[in-house]
């Protein structure tokens, strides 16, 4: 059992990576909600006087975030719709809707990405820890064993370095399960905002006619 030391480290090491990976998707997640947020409010600042389709191009231009996506989502198909004159302007509602519904929904999953590696190391983190502590305690054990001496000194140290795996865990853990619970709280709070302005954009559609100019 000469390589349990190895393992001991190769665990404290596989923990410093996973919580530098945390980090990382922390601070990215935290620019990415920021920026959509300011872009969004950006967006409604202008939109709260749009009345006709026609006027929405004005808005949209430069315009990023979520809710930028949605409304060129809409921009576009009503515009190919408009060309097929097959389509009765009754069904345009429900095209649209549906229209809405998959575009808001490719950009929850564009929002939620990271957040199961975030969930994954915030259930595993701690569990990895342990067992590198049970694997030091086990060659601390066997070498007091074999020095056959069970004395404070020769206990304490060994196990109090075996015991570090399960502090990493925890340490590792703790930042991603807070970032976790923060970004999922921040997800959905981004798509009832989706789901609120689809109904505006529909609203907005039926009053123009679904006509885009």
């Amino acid at each position: 059992m000469d390589n349990v030391p190895d393992i001991v480290d190769s665990v404290l090491y596989f923990l410093a990576g996973l919580s530098i990976l945390t980090w990382t998707i922390l601070i990215v997640k935290s620019y990415v909600f920021l920026r959509q947020k300011q872009a969004n409010i950006e967006l409604l600042s202008g939109y709260a006087g749009v009345t006709r389709l026609t006027k929405l191009p004005e808005v949209l231009y430069k315009a990023k975030g979520s809710l930028s996506s949605l409304s060129n989502k809409a921009m576009h198909d009503l515009i190919a719709w408009n060309k097929d004159a097959s389509l009765d302007v009754n069904v345009f509602h429900d095209m649209l809707r549906q229209s809405l519904r998959e575009e808001r929904h490719r950009q929850q999953v564009r929002l939620e990405s990271g957040l199961a590696v975030l969930a994954s190391i915030g259930s595993t983190s701690p569990f990895i820890g342990l067992f590198g502590t049970v694997w030091g305690i086990m060659h601390a054990l066997k070498g007091i064993s074999a020095s056959g001496s069970a004395g404070l000194d020769v206990v304490a140290g060994p196990i109090g370095e075996a015991l570090i795996a399960t502090a990493a865990g925890i340490a590792a853990a703790i930042p991603a399960v807070l970032a976790y619970n923060y970004f999922l709280r921040q997800s959905r709070l981004a798509a009832a905002d989706m789901d609120h302005f689809s109904e505006r954009l529909q609203i907005l559609a039926k009053h123009s006619d679904y006509k885009v100019d």
